[in-house]
């Protein structure tokens, strides 16, 4: 019976879903009985801060949004941008006869569908309808077959949502105060932070070693084809049966890790070549083998997010959000899975078309099956994958862009999958000669010929090392056997140098948190946008850079939080969060022991101990962070670089450092934002150190005597006035010196006296109109203007505010004042099409400085973002985030303008007013500040 059939029997359903694009796909398989509406993701969740709370909550409930003391209590609140669609659903219940909860079928959602009950009330009966993919046939089975509730999943999710706002809520403050204003700690996000500072910390400790071997080029001297080449690459490998040296044979500090390897040096090595150049070679052995290589499994989660940043260049955040869209739209099944299972509906269809598309003879006799590879698994139950019974070649799917793009990596993994294997041989050739100095050389040469590519005609899977060779290439050697002579058509010596460890990309923390078994791979996108937002980390190319400031941040985390960014520690968390998840565990007493300590009370060991001892107790967070006397600031963020060079990071940035302030030795210097860690060498501090403080003195002003400097300041090159020793600075007397920016065309290396003492006359007076009003140039924020009264008009040039006349402001004062900016300026780069709104995004410098469009919305660049160097999948991460966040939200700025102002002549009344208005507006910031200290305090979903 079909489900319109099933309603006019039951009456009018309503379906919640999360989304509204989903929405409009499932209300297309339903019929008219059902009304499909979204939730919009949750509609509740813990407060942002202490204004958001209920007045009846009052203290620490207040500050966390957590009863602590009673069983951990969570107080929820329905999100101000979402009353209204609450509005709406409760009205939609009441039309209804019964309410299907249709979230996602995994921890999150079901803890939206728990939270919708918990606030609509429903008096119909509730089901819930799970679904793994957004077809009709998927969708109108989910309708017949409803389950119940899965407590034991929303319990688990409520229990890591208070472990992250204890976390976030708990560590934040002290970095505040410790390091800096509003930065933010997170159970998975430090931890992830930390890995990325210690490779940095092994890129600074890396000491380069050199070394040389040879490459010789040997014929077989006869003619040669693609099949049997005539010559062959060959690089030497033992001199005397003593192992050459190669990269792997020297550890992190240019030594080498054995003494039984052959270390050649420059000389050595063009030695030994000059003494191989008459030598006779021949073919010592030919060693072959066969060659398999089995397909990969079906996509799950994080190899979906890694594959797509190897092959598309997208962002773990930017590969979700188009997976998102091909779920919603019904092409793939869901995107946020552990498994790597495929259903016997999908495997059918995987086989059908190998068969179709590549013959029988590319088909195995069996499906293939894969076995799960991640511990605890327990989100969706199916890899992801073409939904439907019969899958949509990517060609038949009319996407295009992005969305074409990750669906046709989807579909080819999923189809190569049930393909057979790759088959083969390898071949390793070793060549010996004896020297002129009687040393025994041997060069190897491995090959590799494939027979059969099998599932390799589908689908390669790429690399994070660039370097690295694909299984389906090939490379053929000679047909040789043992004892050939050959000839050394060329013996070239070439020099090498060992490498740094090659820092995390997107793909390759992904990997590392999941073998680490931190954290939930479907949380790994946000882990990575939050270290990016929050300015821990930044990216060149596609390398995730640590920050100074997360130096400082991890440095005071393993120092006196040392278990809390534990890498084993964390694992071990989630392995107990997972025993709650199947009922093994109790959440309270969980995180009883979690924030108290052992037992129910406070715990009885120091707090460094609690930190970073070693017994099975989870730590006690909250004595951790009350005794903070051992930490000192300074120490924590302060980092040797070399000949009494220190670099420290500071409230405003990080800068180099020798000398004890005020001390006459005393030197300082900002270090660029976006300089790499491992760049900051003693030479580099040295050269910065030794540049010019920032005063360069111009000269003396002929009309006050005053000496003129230029500066280079925060925001930029400026110049001004030196007052005389004396000049009162504060109080009603106080004296401002005059100060200008220097024009965009002017440099603090080249702008003189004259310069600085035109920009300081502005503004300059250009005239009056007719009724006596002056008209005045000025150099503002947005540029060179005009002024006359409030009526302001836009300059073009900097120039123009010393070269514009009286006649020239009235002709630009005479037309009509424009609404709105001036013509358009070209876009600075073009990055492609949208994956969500298919519209082409551009950068355009704006404003508040560069931003990238699709037209219908703008995201300002991030600090650690450079138009130079900003990519696609970037520009549409910065996009979906400015979505997501949705409309500004008004101030309640209007409505306090609406009260009327007493009005009075009496002075005292007037001043006894401003008294209490600054009192007020003291207390309004102080309450504005704390709530927004609060919300700086991070969380994330794990």
């Amino acid at each position: 019976m079909s489900p319109t059939s099933e309603t006019a029997q039951g009456g009018r359903r309503l379906v919640i879903v999360e989304s509204p694009a989903k929405a409009k796909t499932i209300k297309g398989y339903l019929g008219p009985g059902y009304t499909v509406e979204a939730s919009v993701g949750h509609i509740r969740d813990l407060p942002n801060g202490a204004a958001e709370v209920p007045e009846k909550y009052t203290g620490e409930v207040r500050r966390l949004g957590v009863d602590v003391e009673h069983d951990f209590q969570p107080i929820y609140v329905v999100n101000a941008d979402k009353k209204a669609q609450v509005k709406k659903l409760k009205d939609l219940l009441k039309e209804s006869d019964e309410l299907f909860l249709a979230t996602d079928e995994d921890r999150e959602g079901e803890a939206i569908a728990w939270h919708l009950l918990e606030v609509l009330k429903p008096k119909v009966p509730v089901k819930r309808m799970v679904f793994h993919e957004i077809t009709k046939d998927a969708i109108q089975g989910a309708v017949r077959n409803p389950r119940e509730l899965n407590q034991r999943m929303v319990d688990a999710q409520e229990t890591r949502r208070i472990l992250d706002r204890l976390y976030g809520y708990e560590v934040s403050p002290v970095l505040w105060k410790k390091v800096m204003p509003r930065l933010s700690a997170g159970r998975v996000q430090s931890v992830a932070t930390r890995l990325v500072v210690e490779r940095e910390r092994e890129r600074i400790a890396f000491r380069s070693a050199e070394y040389w071997d040879l490459t010789g080029t040997f014929g077989t001297g006869r003619g040669g084809d693609a099949s049997d080449p005539s010559q062959l690459v060959a690089r030497l490998t033992t001199v005397d049966g003593k192992r050459v040296a190669q990269g792997r044979d020297f550890d992190s500090v240019g030594q080498l890790k054995s003494q039984n390897t052959l270390h050649l040096d420059e000389a050595n090595a063009r030695a030994l070549a000059a003494a191989l150049e008459q030598t006779a070679f021949s073919v010592r052995s030919v060693e072959s083998k066969p060659y398999r290589r089995s397909p990969y499994a079906p996509f799950r989660t994080t190899t979906m997010q890694q594959e797509a940043s190897r092959k598309l260049g997208f962002g773990a955040k930017a590969t979700m959000q188009v997976a998102q869209k091909l779920y919603e739209n019904g092409f793939i099944t869901y995107m946020r899975t552990d498994s790597t299972t495929l259903s016997d509906t999908a495997v059918t269809a995987a086989r059908t078309q190998v068969t179709q598309l590549y013959g029988s003879d590319y088909l195995p006799d069996k499906p293939r099956t894969y076995a799960g590879k991640v511990k605890n698994a327990q989100e969706a139950h199916e890899a992801i994958r073409p939904s439907g019974d019969r899958f949509r070649t990517p060609a038949e799917t009319g996407l295009t862009g992005d969305q074409f793009r990750l669906y046709e990596l989807i579909w080819k993994r999923t189809v190569a999958s049930q393909m057979k294997d790759a088959t083969g041989n390898s071949v390793t050739v070793k060549i010996g000669g004896r020297a002129a100095d009687g040393r025994d050389a041997e060069f190897s040469a491995s090959g590799k010929t494939i027979t059969f590519h099998g599932f390799l005609k589908a689908y390669v899977e790429g690399a994070d090392d660039p370097n690295a060779e694909l299984d389906d290439r090939e490379r053929r050697l000679p047909q040789v056997s043992e004892g050939d002579p050959l000839s050394a058509d060329d013996m070239s010596v070439d020099g090498h140098a060992t490498k740094p460890p090659a820092r995390y990309t997107e793909a390759s923390l992904v990997k590392e948190l999941e073998e680490r078994e931190i954290g939930r791979p479907s949380t790994y996108a946000s882990i990575i946008g939050t270290i990016l937002d929050r300015g821990y980390v930044f990216k060149k190319g596609t390398a995730l850079v640590p920050s100074f400031l997360s130096f400082a941040v991890v440095n005071l985390l393993e120092k006196h939080f040392g278990r809390l960014v534990d890498y084993d520690f964390t694992a071990r968390m989630e392995d107990d969060l997972d025993r709650i998840a199947r009922g093994e565990a109790q959440a309270v007493p969980w995180l009883r022991r979690f924030y108290f300590g052992e037992g129910d009370g406070i715990g009885t060991s120091g707090a460094a101990d609690a930190g970073n001892g070693d017994g099975d107790h989870l730590g006690g967070l909250k004595e951790l962070v009350t005794d903070l006397g051992a930490i000192d600031a300074r120490e924590v963020s302060s980092f040797p670089v070399g000949d009494d060079i220190v670099l420290r990071v500071g409230r405003y940035g990080p800068y180099v450092e020798r000398g004890e302030k005020d001390s006459e030795n005393h030197q300082r210097a900002d270090v660029p934002d976006d300089l790499a860690p491992d760049e900051l060498t003693v030479a580099y501090a040295e050269e910065l150190l030794a540049k010019p403080s920032g005063d360069f003195q111009l000269g003396t002003d002929p009309e006050t005597g005053r000496e003129i400097i230029a500066k280079d300041g925060r925001y930029g090159p400026y110049v001004t006035e030196v007052l005389p020793e004396g000049t009162p600075k504060t109080g009603k007397n106080a004296v401002k010196p005059r100060t200008a920016s220097l024009f965009k065309t002017m440099s603090l290396d080249t702008v003189t006296l004259a310069d600085a003492l035109k920009l300081m006359s502005l503004p300059r007076v250009v005239g009056t109109d007719a009724e006596g009003v002056e008209i005045t140039a000025q150099n503002g924020r947005y540029g060179p203007y005009l002024k006359k009264g409030t009526d302001s008009r836009s300059l073009e040039s900097e120039d123009q505010l010393f070269t514009i006349t009286l006649d020239e402001a009235l002709e630009i004062y005479s037309k009509p004042k424009q609404r709105g900016r001036a013509a358009a300026k070209p876009p600075l780069k073009e990055l492609g099409e949208d994956p969500v709104s298919g519209k082409p995004v551009v950068v355009k410098d704006g404003r508040f400085g560069p931003y990238v469009t699709d037209g219908e919305t703008n995201a300002t660049l991030r600090a650690a973002d450079s138009v130079e160097d900003i990519t696609p999948e970037r520009g549409f991460e910065l996009l979906a985030e400015k979505r997501a966040k949705g409309p500004a939200k008004k101030t309640a700025k209007k409505a306090v303008k609406k009260a009327p102002a007493k009005k009075t002549a009496a002075k005292k009344t007037a001043a006894k007013k401003t008294t209490a208005k600054k009192t007020a507006a003291k207390k309004t910031t102080t309450t504005k500040k704390a709530v927004a200290k609060k919300t700086a305090a991070a969380e994330t979903t794990d």
